[in-house]
């Protein structure tokens, strides 16, 4: 049966059904690859975007996070055919060097990475929390951002940049990021107290 899927496969190949094509931030593209390729080692092997980063291998850590029609998923761990005329955005698709989105500012602006492994990942989970909730409160950023991890443990810093993101994306209304802020410097200064 196996040697049956193989031959079959390789058929395939030869008749060129391998080719998958999807929008990568913005473009369209064409790959020719295996079927059950990752994701990520297409983006970073195939294409030469090297921003999206391998962590686990398993879609635990929160490293290759990429977007899929907005939604943020592990690249690691996601087959390119399940991509297939979809839309994928990587690090390099949120912003430039002239115009950087607010998440990737406020990381600046907060110094939140250390070594900067996940800093990718977890920027595109940043920014997919506030497209579906742009006013989130601490404790919502808490949850949302809890499948990436930091070895460095800059929680704090990076929950302060999404607030900080939110404020700069929100400014009419600011007085409920202001609020969250608030929320978050007074739960820095009990972390404090209690330490």
């Amino acid at each position: 049966m196996f040697l049956w899927l193989s031959l079959a496969r390789k058929a395939l190949q030869l008749e060129g059904k391998y080719v998958i094509s999807f929008e990568l931030n913005g473009s369209k593209v064409e790959v020719d690859v295996e079927p059950d390729t990752p994701l990520l080692w297409v983006v970073r092997d195939t294409l030469g975007l090297t921003g999206t980063k391998f962590g686990c291998g398993m879609g635990l850590c929160g490293a290759c996070t990429v977007h899929l029609n907005g939604q943020p998923i592990r690249s690691c761990s996601m087959p390119i055919s399940a991509i297939s005329e979809q839309s994928i955005t990587t690090i390099e698709g949120i912003g430039s060097d002239s115009a950087l989105h607010p998440v990737q500012q406020a990381w600046i602006e907060e110094s939140v990475p250390q070594c900067g492994y996940c800093q990718s990942g977890q920027i595109m989970s940043a920014t997919a929390l506030l497209q579906q909730n742009p006013t989130p409160s601490l404790q919502e950023i808490k949850y949302f951002m809890a499948g990436n991890i930091c070895r460095c443990g800059t929680y704090p810093k990076i929950q302060k940049a999404i607030l900080k993101a939110a404020a700069q994306l929100q400014s009419q209304n600011s007085f409920e990021s202001e609020s969250n802020i608030s929320e978050f410097n007074n739960y820095e200064l009990a972390q404090e107290v209690t330490s």
